[in-house]
């Protein structure tokens, strides 16, 4: 598969986990709430077994996370894109439940059938309503298996879509009119949704529904070294999903594309010693992989096999100038003040050129 779900590819680690969990687990828990933050901040077991860490940050934040999934209060992930909330929600889900495709993808055209359920048609209209004619949606298969639920996107959702998880979050309770019942949540069910207020075409949520959340804001990594962890990590992982070859180290340019996303997003040089306008696009950890990876590709089907400065400026182009004008000028003043006035840049400050 091109991408496993993350209860397949790390399937060994979660097993490690279970066996040496001697910690008490909410029910329908495949690991206690401790061994949960373990998974995805990393650790070492007592058989010497490494966890790799899934989230670079603070740890409280995973910590208050995996606490609010063994309350009654439902998650919301909250932060700008690229900061891996669906990263997150995925790995909570498959360490919690050992499941995290019970997934609703949010978008400007989610039905209230994605939330609550649908109908099969040919059955509905060969004997009417009943059970056999009803299909449910993955948050009310995930309520009657007390798992964890995924919304992704919260906020693209239409207002009153969104408004149908009041009843499920709060009573948990799902109705069913058309047979005279309904589905009630069994223990170990709760739910996980992403969101952020930087998109266009965002549907703010109503405080009736954002009370039945706890939220949680992820922020962008506190450091270049971080950062560059981040990125470096997940290339990797990457690379071996779409069997790139491997490549010498290109530790130096994955720095230089952290480098230049940070500066233009804070709007300021590392040194905070020159100011730079930022660009219209969010410049995310997310895009900063997706520029080495791509680079990673063109060194090895296209250049000597070394990650080189020529194969990451074409990606790092097209992510910083969306706007055809105004990031082009933006971008062409932050060659010419900052890039091009760098020791040891030289290089990149060519292949920068050359492309724009």
């Amino acid at each position: 598969m091109l991408r496993p779900h993350a209860e397949d590819a790390f399937a060994a680690e979660l097993a490690a986990l279970a066996a040496h969990d001697d910690r008490p687990r909410p029910e329908r828990w495949r690991l206690s709430p401790w061994a949960v933050a373990t998974y995805l901040l990393g650790g070492e077991l007592p058989d010497g077994t490494v966890i790799s860490p899934k989230y670079v940050g603070p740890r409280r934040i995973v910590e208050v996370a995996v606490t609010t999934l063994a309350t009654d209060r439902a998650l919301l992930l909250l932060g700008v894109p690229g900061t891996a909330k669906t990263w997150v929600s995925e790995h909570l889900a498959a360490a919690v439940s050992g499941d995290s495709t019970l997934l609703v993808q949010g978008t400007a055209g989610t039905p209230e059938e994605a939330i609550r359920y649908g109908w099969n048609y040919a059955q509905l209209l060969a004997h009417g309503p009943s059970r056999d004619a009803l299909v449910p949606s993955p948050v009310m298969r995930a309520m009657a298996d007390g798992r964890i639920a995924r919304v992704e996107e919260l906020t693209r959702i239409p207002a009153d879509v969104q408004d149908t998880l009041i009843t499920i979050l709060s009573e948990k309770t799902l109705p069913v009119p058309e047979l005279g019942g309904e589905t009630q949540a069994v223990r170990g069910f709760n739910l996980i949704a992403t969101a952020n207020d930087r998109d266009r075409g965002v549907n703010e949520l109503s405080s009736a529904l954002r009370r039945r959340f706890n939220t949680v804001v992820l922020p962008l990594p506190a450091s270049v070294e971080d950062e560059v962890d981040i990125v470096s990590r997940r290339v990797r992982q990457l690379g071996r999903s779409l069997d790139l070859p491997d490549l010498p180290d290109g530790a130096e340019e994955i720095r230089r594309v952290v480098t230049v996303f940070r500066e233009l997003r804070d709007g300021v040089t590392a040194d905070g010693r020159t100011r730079v306008k930022s660009p219209t696009g969010t410049l995310s950890t997310a895009e900063a992989i997706s520029v080495v990876t791509s680079g990673i590709a063109l060194a090895a089907h296209f250049g000597d096999g070394v990650l080189r400065s020529a194969d990451v400026a074409a990606g790092i182009l097209g992510a910083v100038v969306r706007d055809p004008a105004g990031d082009r000028v933006v971008w062409q003043e932050y060659l010419e003040t900052v890039v091009r006035e760098r020791d040891g840049w030289k290089d990149f400050y060519r292949a920068c050129r050359e492309v724009s």
